[in-house]
């Protein structure tokens, strides 16, 4: 059985995607930007600038990464609490602090555990799987064998969308949004899960069991062993409330919301004939790349109008976007679409270009070319808007 709609969905996919034939935000960047910025806004919006060549990355920088901007975070946030008398611009620190802290559970989970168990992190089968394993036992992720079974499910196109689909699972089965509900009722859904003490005691009770309680002793003590090491000894020192803040939120509440928004963000739901092929045509529909950012100015900053119009896009780029791209976005996230048509890939950790490469050579060995979506908010309204057009029933096999 597949999803069946109510109505078509061509217009909704026409107005979500683009490609780029047409002078996508990026480009716009390129022409209208000074060189010095570029780098800086091709990591940022996760595109290339035309032409522009990759900086070679080794997925041990990667892993170096999600290290330093996890603890690098737990420190920052520290600071004003050591410091005596701590200035009230210092307190700043504590928000930048957890942002970066979930910035590295984010490339954790997203970049290391998630390629870990396509086994293109580490250079052996054996060095990726203990890697996930103490991962998935410490940062409260699903046991790291249970999550590469069903990860693999989730790349067949026979199984994507369907009841043994990690992502359908996650999206109906603990977000509750149904097939059919109103754009509006499926948004609000998804507001109230992120406000809802019940929703993220449920998501973090469902975490520890597939972490903690998996009936894998081998997997499963390292981890109880050390947040039972963790919370006895901030208890000990009396610390804990601070253990709490700098750890325990951004691993739980912090790191749900953002995993909530970057699933959301990760799949759309095509028409019925495309479903019901289950062929690559599906997996390239079902999935878009979704970039932070939006094309600056036509103005000139010559005028009074036009300096407003680059002060407020800037501000919007190094507030709002770069939010998204630390919190949300993270790593590879945005291009989601190159990583199912190229899973076993290692050429992951230069997915910027590497996607704009495949893009460029026509995506070889598929039928039909990327699609993309710019801006978080507006790439799960689209998706959301997808399933609000799916008929409601049920799943099958």
């Amino acid at each position: 059985m597949f999803i069946q709609h109510t109505q078509t969905v061509s217009d909704l996919h026409t107005a979500a995607f683009t490609s780029r034939e047409i002078v996508s935000p990026r480009d716009a960047m390129a022409a209208r930007l000074p060189g010095f910025v570029q780098p800086f806004l091709t990591w940022l919006t996760a595109r290339p600038a035309m032409g522009e060549a990759p900086n070679p990355r080794s997925a041990m920088s990667f892993v170096v990464g999600s290290l330093a901007w996890t603890f690098g975070g737990c420190l920052l946030a520290l600071v004003p609490f050591l410091l005596t008398g701590a200035p009230a611009a210092a307190w700043l620190l504590v928000p930048a602090g957890l942002l970066a802290t979930c910035c590295g559970l984010g490339l954790f989970q997203v970049v290391i555990f998630h390629h870990c168990s396509h086994g293109t992190v580490f250079a052996t089968r054996d060095a990726n799987r203990r890697a996930g394993r103490l991962i998935s036992a410490l940062l409260l992720f699903k046991r790291f064998d249970d999550y590469q079974h069903e990860h693999m499910l989730h790349h067949s196109a026979k199984k994507l969308l369907t009841e043994e689909d990690e992502f359908a699972d996650f999206v109906m089965g603990m977000c509750g949004l149904e097939p059919g509900l109103s754009k509006q009722e499926l948004w609000r859904r998804v507001i109230v899960n992120l406000i809802s003490p019940r929703f993220h005691a449920r998501f973090l009770l469902r975490r520890v069991r597939a972490s903690l309680i998996t009936g894998d002793a081998a997997h499963d003590w390292p981890g109880r062993v050390a947040w039972t090491a963790a919370i006895a000894l901030s208890l000990a020192t009396g610390t804990f409330w601070l253990f709490a803040l700098v750890w325990i939120l951004p691993v739980t509440v912090l790191l749900q919301i953002a995993t909530v928004f970057r699933i959301l963000c990760e799949h759309s739901f095509p028409e019925p004939a495309l479903i019901a092929t289950r062929d690559k045509d599906f997996v390239c529909h079902a999935t878009a790349g979704v970039f932070p950012g939006r094309a600056p100015p036509l103005e000139r900053a010559t005028t009074a109008a036009g300096l407003l119009a680059w002060g407020l896009w800037w501000a919007d780029m190094l507030t709002v976007q770069l939010f998204v791209r630390l919190f949300v976005l993270v790593g590879d996230a945005p291009c989601h679409d190159f990583h199912h048509r190229r899973p076993a890939t290692r050429r992951w950790t230069t997915y910027i270009h590497a996607r704009q490469q495949d893009l460029d050579q026509g995506s070889p060995g598929f039928p039909a070319g990327y699609f993309e979506n710019w801006g978080l908010v507006r790439a799960v309204d689209r998706n959301l808007a997808t399933l609000s057009v799916t008929a409601p029933e049920t799943i099958g096999r």
